[in-house]
């Protein structure tokens, strides 16, 4: 299964969601599966970080759908947020794990789950997130994203992709800044509030 089919699956799902997402390949296949969600869409340069900022901004916009596109490398950086949605249980946070069972943005060495043990969906279950699953097919993965949306409570699709990179799209031309003001701008807009008012030096 490839990342980028999944991705386009999910985009043709959204439309006023807001969208965490790792850095890497992933990015650029997401700018191009989703170019209607590019101001909805945050790119976090941490691994670790993607479901916990995404968690953050469904706890302050509970009436929001958010979507967080972590990576299998990236949640096994702190896998103890899922015991954080297992007890906060966040109505609105629909979380997809890419799992390529690699570290690919480093040259591809294998990350826990390569070796055919280790399940984050069965983990996150464990944790106390009902709603977790581990999908192999195109057609599992579209009617989670379908079932996901509408949840009142969290849920994790966790989708094996293969360890490639959509050839020939489009490269984002933005840095980390540029994308926040981007991502915050949006959000304000959207729900009429100031985030980030004017700097104390111009």
């Amino acid at each position: 299964m490839k990342r980028f089919d999944c991705m386009k699956a999910l985009a043709a799902r959204l439309k006023d969601e807001l969208v965490i997402l790792s850095l890497g390949g992933s990015v650029d296949e997401w700018y191009n599966a989703a170019p209607h969600m590019r101001e909805a869409s945050l790119f976090q340069q941490q691994l670790g970080c993607v479901t916990p900022q995404a968690f953050g901004l469904a706890a302050g916009l509970p009436h929001r759908r958010i979507v967080s596109l972590d990576t299998d490398g990236g949640l096994l950086f702190n896998l103890g947020i899922l015991a954080t949605l297992g007890n906060e249980q966040p109505k609105n946070l629909l979380v997809v794990v890419w799992d390529n069972e690699q570290y690919l943005s480093i040259g591809g060495p294998p990350t826990h789950t390569a070796f055919g043990r280790v399940d984050l969906a069965a983990i996150a279950r464990g944790a106390g997130v009902d709603d977790a699953y581990l999908v192999r097919t195109l057609d599992e993965f579209d009617a989670h994203c379908k079932a996901g949306l509408a949840a009142g409570k969290p849920y994790i699709i966790v989708a094996k992709v293969s360890g490639t990179v959509q050839p020939d799209i489009k490269r984002k031309h933005s840095d980390g800044r540029e994308d926040k003001y981007i991502f915050v701008r949006h959000v304000e807009a959207t729900e009429g509030m100031t985030i980030m008012g004017p700097s104390e030096h111009n």
